[in-house]
C-alpha cells in the first residue's frame, strides 16, 4: 500500500513540477493581458500536491505500516500438539483439521450410548465445549486429567491450581464449579429428608463427593433431630493441607441453636490417607464428653480420604 501510495505521488509531483514550470514561463503578464492559471488547476489543487510531496518519506528510507495485521499464526493444528493429529481426509477426500464435527459426534455418542462406555477426557470434553467455542479441547481436557488424576480431581480443584494448566480460563473454571455443584446437591438430595443412619451410603457418598479432593482440611457438622433426619450441614472450620482448628464451645452453640438433639462430625484428610491423628482423637474424646453434658449425642466421626474413609464408630473409638 505504501509503494502503490509512492509511486502515485511521484508521478503528481513529476506533473507538479511541470505545472510550476509553466507557471514560471508565463510568470510575467504581456501588456493588456491578465495573468491566467493553469486549466484546470486551482490553488488548493496545487497546495494538496505541495503537501503530499512534504509527506512523501526520503528516497532510501524503509517503511512501515502504522496497523499491524490481527491475524497471528498458530500451531494449532501441528502434529506434536494436536490430540489426535493435524490434517485429516473426510469423505470427500479434502484435507480438513481433525476436529471438525468433532464436538457434533461426541454429543451424538453420549446421547446415545450414556456416558459409562466414553473415557473420561471425552466427558471431559462436553462440559468444556461450554466454556471454549470452536476449537478443539481434547488436549486441555488430557492436559486437566494429567494434573489432577480423574474427573473427581478436576472438578474439586481449586482456582489457583486450575488456572496454572495451559488452556484454562475463568470460564473453564466456571463450568468445573457449576458441575461441582450439581454433584453436591445431587448427592445432598439423596441424604436429606430419611433417616441418616439407615442410609449411611448415602450420607458416605455426600461427604466424599464434598470433601474427598479437597486441597485442605475442613471441618464439618452435621446436626439430626430426634429422628436422625439432616436440620443442618454447615462447614465449622478450614485449616491447612494438615490441620484444621476445632472449636467445641461453637459446634455446641450451633447445636442448640438448631434444636438439634444429635451430631455427625466429618472432616478430610488431603494427603488421602483417612487414618486420625491423635490430635484427632483427642479432639473427638473432648466433643464427645462436653455433647454428653448438654444432652447431645455424637452418632459418629468421619476421616474422608481420597480412596478410603474412616470411621470413629466402626472402629470402636466412640
Amino acid at each position: 500500500m505504501v509503494d502503490g501510495l509512492s509511486t502515485w505521488a511521484s508521478r503528481h509531483l513529476a506533473f507538479s513540477k511541470k505545472v510550476a514550470k509553466s507557471t514560471r514561463n508565463r510568470s510575467k503578464p504581456s501588456k493588456g493581458r491578465a495573468h491566467s492559471k493553469p486549466p484546470g488547476f486551482s490553488e488548493e489543487a496545487m497546495m494538496g500536491l505541495q503537501d503530499l510531496e512534504a509527506r512523501i518519506p526520503p528516497a532510501g528510507i524503509e517503511t512501515k505500516s502504522a496497523f499491524s495485521s490481527g491475524y497471528k499464526s498458530t500451531r494449532r493444528l501441528a502434529d506434536d500438539v494436536t490430540a489426535g493429529g493435524g490434517l485429516v481426509t473426510d469423505d470427500r477426500g479434502n484435507q480438513v483439521p481433525h476436529y471438525w464435527g468433532h464436538r457434533e459426534r461426541l454429543r451424538q455418542r453420549f446421547l446415545s450410548g450414556g456416558h459409562e462406555p466414553m473415557p473420561e477426557y471425552e466427558v471431559l470434553e462436553l462440559l468444556l465445549f461450554n466454556a471454549i467455542p470452536r476449537i478443539d479441547v481434547k488436549p486441555l481436557a488430557k492436559r486437566l486429567l494429567a494434573e489432577f488424576g480423574d474427573l473427581n480431581g478436576v472438578v474439586a480443584a481449586s482456582k489457583q491450581r486450575v488456572m496454572q494448566v495451559p488452556g484454562a480460563d475463568p470460564k473453564v473454571y466456571l463450568q468445573l464449579r457449576i458441575a461441582e455443584a450439581f454433584a453436591q446437591r445431587m448427592s445432598q438430595a439423596k441424604m436429606m429428608e430419611r433417616d441418616v443412619l439407615s442410609s449411611s451410603e448415602a450420607l458416605l457418598e455426600y461427604c466424599k463427593t464434598r470433601m474427598a479432593h479437597r486441597d485442605t482440611e475442613q471441618f464439618r457438622v452435621i446436626y439430626l433431630d430426634r429422628k436422625n433426619m439432616v436440620i443442618v450441614d454447615e462447614a465449622q472450620g478450614e485449616g491447612t493441607v494438615d490441620h484444621v482448628p476445632v472449636y467445641p464451645r461453637e459446634v455446641i452453640k450451633r447445636a442448640l441453636e438448631v434444636n438439634a438433639s444429635a451430631l455427625i462430625l466429618v472432616h478430610n484428610h488431603p494427603s488421602g490417607d483417612p487414618t486420625p491423628s491423635e490430635a484427632d482423637i483427642t479432639m473427638t474424646d473432648e466433643l464427645v464428653s462436653t455433647c454428653q453434658v448438654m444432652g447431645l449425642s455424637i452418632h459418629d466421626h468421619l476421616v474422608i480420604g481420597k480412596e478410603k474413609d474412616f470411621s470413629f464408630r466402626g472402629e470402636g473409638l466412640i
